[in-house]
């Protein structure tokens, strides 16, 4: 019996299972918020649709599981590559879940990139960094700020302008509706970008192992992978997650039901794009500046920019914390291993 193998599957399905449960209530917080869902309606169609989006969209383009498969090299001799890429894992959980607590939408995105690159860089040093990969992470962070950010903060202004002449109980039908929709959307997308990051691993725990050959076009995902780490994620979603709805939902801005539509629909515009090109950017960074925009539309002081400063924070601090818990975790790992 392979432990090593055991052992990685199971932190695998651990991390994959608490981006479902941390990241994912981004996707519905604004819909909770506005009222426009109640909170266990939401969570039900976040977990069908976040199974959906992981499934669907690997089917169909799986660059961005291509990405982060290619972002670092484990390649270490015997068995230092399994024990590096568990250490990574162990540390993300670590992370993520310390996140939940505290109840800071922190990136499970940055998490993972974070500790994939500091546990390969214990193993390898700097040559285990794949440069021309690591630079779409740059760009992807660069995408969910300025794109989400804009994106709430324009189509807000395009909403305000469009329905000024109408009559507000016939706009919020509308929006009632049309929020329902776009929060659908978002736990798709998010279902997308953040399932096929974790299929990537997922992929890199079978070739360490030796069951799986890359190429140079990287991994074929088997479809037993997609819809195991699809039902996972899922699972992880119903498990709730009020925390993190109420610190992007409820105390960075209040919205109103069309702030919360333009949010939504300017967050999964954004991540369309970005799955369709392969960039790994983060739903939660995403969906909080999307938010962001969409409350400082209507007035500057209507986001509390105090709220703003703490994830900001929490953004900033995960790369190298993260980075640096895996980097120790993989060398005391290997030291004992």
């Amino acid at each position: 019996m392979n432990v090593a193998l055991i052992v990685t599957i199971v932190l695998v399905m651990a991390v994959v299972f608490v981006n479902g449960w941390t990241d994912a209530p981004n996707a519905i917080a604004t819909a909770v918020s506005t009222r426009v869902l109640r909170p266990n309606v939401a969570i039900y169609i976040a977990v069908v649709m976040n199974f959906l989006g992981a499934l669907v969209m690997t089917i169909f383009n799986a660059q961005v599981a291509e990405t982060i498969s290619n972002i670092v090299s484990f390649d270490g001799a015997g068995n230092t590559s399994q024990i590096a890429l568990a250490a990574s894992l162990f540390a993300i959980v670590t992370w993520a879940v310390a996140a939940w607590w505290f109840g800071i939408p922190t990136s499970e995105s940055h998490a993972l990139i974070a500790g994939l690159t500091g546990a390969a860089m214990a193993l390898g040093g700097l040559d285990a960094v794949n440069i021309n990969e690591w630079w779409k992470v740059i760009i992807g962070l660069i995408v969910s700020t300025v794109f989400g950010l804009g994106g709430g903060y324009v189509i807000t202004k395009i909403v305000i302008w469009i329905f000024r002449p109408i009559n507000r109980l016939i706009a919020n039908k509308f929006f009632t509706f049309g929020q329902a929709i776009s929060a659908m959307a978002m736990a798709f997308l998010h279902g997308a970008q953040d399932g096929q990051k974790f299929m990537g691993v997922f992929m890199l725990t079978l070739y360490y192992n030796g069951l799986v050959d890359k190429t140079a076009g990287g991994f074929t995902i088997p479809i037993w992978v997609m819809i195991l780490c699809s039902v996972t994620m899922g699972v992880g979603t119903s498990v709730g997650g009020m925390r993190i709805i109420k610190s992007v939902g409820m105390d960075m801005v209040k919205l109103e039901k069309f702030q919360g539509f333009s949010a939504d629909l300017g967050a999964a515009i954004t991540l369309f794009f970005s799955s369709l090109f392969g960039i790994p950017v983060s739903t939660t960074h995403t969906k909080t500046t999307a938010i962001m925009g969409a409350g400082a539309a209507k007035r500057l002081s209507s986001v509390d920019w105090s709220v703003v400063r703490d994830m900001v924070w929490a953004w900033v601090l995960t790369f190298p914390g993260c980075g640096l818990i895996a980097y120790f975790m993989s060398k005391l790992f290997m030291a004992i291993f």
